[in-house]
């Protein structure tokens, strides 16, 4: 009877051991559950959160596209408009030709904003910019030129376009601080640097560009 008992005790404390090591187990595996669920979720809405962040990037880089593509546009009206009456001036409209050619070919992907591209950009673009005012000068020569009606148009056009390009800058600028700023912060960093978020270069301001741009002369 004492063997029976002395049994049936050893074989109770074993279950107990057993038991406790199971619970032990999953209890275990249940905190691991939940912290990869936890992650989990945190990747979901991180991941998402900075997709959306890039996109509106890339949509405020679009309609800064559009816009320069608009003056461009105009340049070639510009230039068949002065021709008209600025026959010798082949040199100044040779030079806003072969700049707007340039800007109209290079074209940077949303994808690679980084500071480089985007310094060849503004560069293309500044250059058309100075080609622009040279032609523009050139009316003060031509006063049936100044007195055109299509001309007045034109110019009034562009000076409009070069008021929104710098609206529009400066909301890339904002929306890609927005990005380049949730990109950086913890925990996001750690997301951003597994899904391969990149940094977002700026505009760089230029000088007078806190006042609206004139394109009269």
């Amino acid at each position: 009877m004492e063997n029976i008992q002395e049994n049936l005790s050893s074989y109770d404390k074993n279950l107990k051991t057993k038991g406790s090591g199971c619970l032990g187990f999953a209890l275990i595996g249940g905190i691991i559950g939940v912290i990869f669920i936890v992650l989990l979720l945190m990747g979901y809405f991180y991941y998402n959160g900075l997709v959306s962040r890039e996109e509106k990037v890339n949509a405020q880089w679009a309609q800064v596209e559009n816009l320069y593509q608009q003056r461009a546009d105009l340049v070639n009206n510009l230039v068949s408009t002065v021709k008209g009456y600025a026959t010798h001036e082949n040199k100044t409209l040779t030079e806003v030709t072969e700049a707007r050619a340039k800007a109209t070919s290079l074209t940077i992907s949303p994808d690679k904003l980084d500071e480089s591209s985007l310094n060849a950009f503004e560069q293309v673009q500044q250059n058309l910019t100075t080609s622009l005012r040279q032609l523009l000068a050139v009316s003060e020569n031509y006063p049936d030129l100044k007195a055109n009606q299509n001309f007045l148009m034109l110019q009034k056009q562009l000076q409009q376009i070069e008021t929104n390009i710098a609206t529009e800058r400066n909301k890339f600028n904002e929306t890609a601080r927005i990005y380049n700023t949730a990109i950086r912060k913890f925990p996001r960093n750690i997301f951003a640097g597994l899904f391969n978020f990149e940094n977002k270069a700026y505009f760089k301001a230029t000088e007078g560009a806190e006042k609206v741009p004139k394109v009269n002369f």
